[in-house]
């Protein structure tokens, strides 16, 4: 429970709102239970016996009187019997104490009923049907402003939630944000996603609760059991006698739910993963007529997912019963005390004192009614209680990763870092994604400023991977890169990736304008900046003559209404807008055509002038644009030179020539 007390102290900010909401779950108690009261006690004791307030408070005011004398005579016997037998002094004090209380009592009582019999004679009715009435409109009037209370508390703790599920929310989104890039193709995106929705989901609700029927009505109940309290706090004492054992199992109860909550959040997060993978691919789901393979799969983690909420339908079908179960058996130890004292007449049960003065019908039937009231707030809590559990569940989900360490992180005092002016060097770089199974392997490599340099190797031979280093997207496990003689693990990311231009083999585009695409590589960018990117990167044609609303034209998710061509050229001019001192392309050209390739080529041309550009490629085309051509094989630099030298130095090279 402890991520899920963490949820609610990020709400504590709303102090404001927290006060209210807690006074209108208040008022809402305390009108819950003089509802009762009014309802319940003045009914059955004045109007049903044809009596008005007046009558009924001189006859309870002559009762006190009664009893003060009566309880006074007792206590002088008591005195004298004391007096009298010294060897029983003990047991004789024991009992005068109580009788003394019982005098307390009814003089308390008694200087009530005086203050209020003034009032009372001149502001209520004069007949019985009149003070039935009268009594109506109290609790009807009471019942509209407990109904006011009530609409304003749910809306102050439906803000309340919102506004901490929205702080929730961003941090959860700043936390992701930090995750090295490699975090979600390694987990994948579904389980992140389905922490943020669905478990944000079942939070924010459970949130609500805890502002909402978590507040009110065990308030309602307080205020119920504090009326049986003053109609007699003894028998109350021995009807909770079995809650105790109500505690114990409702505990257990929560633990059970809670775990298999849990576990059905994770097989949710398993569904997500289906869902996504087959919605991504569904091109080759089609192509290779798999639907029935995607079904059967789908199939089963549906089914396990549908296991767990049965499991949990039946944990919470336990809930109501086990809450209705203890509630009749305190009613009916309450039923069958209250009813003892009354049909004989005692104050007493067992021995034990229960009252100042025996009861009177009325005042059992409204202990009774104070009883029931406070079960009905049992029972609302009984059905909220899986999604309470579920709450404290999803919070574990949520916190467990905002928790997560950050592997890659600013250094705590970063070094200044001017634009790039002289040189990048690899340092004995060595670097696994997974422990005995490295990608690269002792690499050096040093490149100069303005130079551009071509990596090619098979797939696998850790090109990328090397690339990927520049930015921060992962770290070394050995070694270290430099750019200008500082290593870049000294530097804040944010001023390393300012100096950095990146296009890759599969450029993403937001579903929005063109224009917004482009400008996303510059912050302070312009709109003729961007146009002008657009000129250089040879896209400028193709979005004013060819698309339908020109820059303001919506590219869809993903930029899935262009072209891989178009495509390519809004995300290198994307890139060169931002201006950058360093320039990444990997395998920018792989997957276009061949007239969309060489207007990338002829724009790169005169773009990498006065930056230092690393190409990462496969396809010997691109060479054309390379000072130099490191050979990468196996993890390795095999060869590093000109075209002409390596064909002759350079066997590999000189294949991948040829082939």
């Amino acid at each position: 429970m402890s991520n899920y007390f963490r949820a609610i102290r990020v709400t504590f900010k709303h102090r404001l709102m927290i006060v209210a909401a807690l006074f209108c779950a208040l008022m809402v108690s305390i009108l819950w239970s003089v509802n009762i009261g009014v309802m319940v006690y003045p009914i059955v004791e004045i109007c049903l016996k044809k009596e008005t307030f007046s009558t009924w408070i001189e006859k309870t005011t002559r009762q006190a009187d009664e009893t003060i004398r009566e309880v006074d005579a007792t206590i002088a016997a008591f005195d004298a019997k004391i007096a009298e037998k010294p060897d029983d002094v003990a047991s004789l004090k024991s009992q005068r104490g109580w009788a003394e209380y019982n005098n307390g009592w009814a003089k308390y009582k008694q200087g009530w009923m005086l203050w209020l019999k003034p009032s009372v004679i001149r502001f209520t009715p004069s007949t019985p049907f009149r003070t039935m009435v009268f009594l109506l409109a109290i609790a009807f009037t009471g019942t509209l402003l407990k109904i006011f209370f009530l609409i304003a508390h749910g809306i102050l703790s439906a803000m309340i939630a919102q506004y901490g599920a929205m702080e929730i929310r961003e941090e959860f989104f700043r936390k992701a944000l930090k995750f090295e890039a490699n975090h979600f193709n390694r987990e994948g995106v579904a389980d992140t996603m389905s922490r943020f929705t669905n478990d944000m989901n079942t939070l924010t609700g459970g949130l609500m609760l805890i502002y909402g029927k978590v507040v009110r009505e065990p308030l309602k109940m307080i205020g119920c059991l504090a009326g049986a309290a003053w109609v007699s706090w003894q028998l109350l004492l021995l009807t909770l006698l079995v809650a105790p054992l109500a505690a114990v199992s409702i505990r257990w109860l929560a633990k059970s739910i809670k775990r298999v909550v849990r576990r059905a959040l994770e097989e949710m997060s398993v569904m997500y993963a289906r869902l996504e993978e087959t919605f991504r691919s569904i091109r080759i789901v089609k192509a290779f007529t798999r639907e029935p393979f995607e079904r059967a799969k789908f199939r089963k983690t549906n089914r396990a997912y549908c296991q767990k909420a049965i499991k949990i339908a039946k944990y919470e079908s336990l809930a109501n019963p086990l809450t209705e179960l203890f509630g009749i058996l305190m009613i009916s130890i309450a039923v069958i005390a209250g009813s003892y004292l009354v049909m004989e007449d005692r104050t007493t049960l067992l021995g034990i004192p229960m009252s100042s003065a025996p009861f009177d019908f009325g005042m059992l039937i409204l202990f009774f009614m104070f009883l029931i009231g406070a079960a009905d707030p049992a029972r609302r809590l009984s059905d909220i209680f899986t999604s309470f559990q579920g709450a404290a569940a999803a919070a574990d989900r949520v916190y467990d990763m905002i928790d997560r360490d950050v592997p890659i992180r600013d250094p705590a005092t970063p070094k200044p870092f001017p634009r790039h002016s002289r040189s990048i060097r690899f340092e004995n770089i060595c670097f696994e994604y997974t422990p005995s199974r490295p990608i690269l392997k002792d690499v050096s490599l040093e490149i100069r400023f303005g130079e551009c340099i071509a990596i090619l190797g098979a797939s696998g031979c850790g090109k990328s991977t090397l690339m990927n280093l520049l930015p921060r997207f992962a770290d070394p496990n050995s070694g270290r890169v430099l750019v200008d003689d500082v290593s870049i693990a000294d530097v804040r990311m944010l001023d390393l990736r300012r100096q950095i231009g990146l296009v890759t083999q599969e450029p993403f585009l937001f579903n929005d304008t063109v224009m917004n695409n482009i400008l996303y590589g510059s912050q302070s960018g312009t709109r003729d900046e961007a146009i002008d990117a657009a000129r250089k990167a040879f896209a400028h044609d193709f979005i004013v003559n060819e698309l339908s609303q020109g820059y303001e034209t919506i590219v869809g998710p993903g930029g899935g209404l262009l072209s891989g061509g178009q495509r390519q050229r809004i995300a290198l001019a994307r890139a060169m807008i931002r201006d950058p001192s360093i320039f990444l392309l990997d395998e920018a050209t792989s997957q276009i055509d061949l007239n969309s390739e060489k207007m990338i080529h002829d724009a790169l041309e005169t773009f990498k002038k006065g930056r230092t550009t690393i190409l990462v490629t496969h396809r010997l085309s691109a060479v054309g644009l390379a000072d130099r051509i490191v050979v990468m094989e196996e993890g390795k630099i095999a060869a590093v030179g000109k075209h002409a030298e390596l064909l002759e130095s350079c066997s590999f090279y000189a294949k991948l020539y040829q082939d």
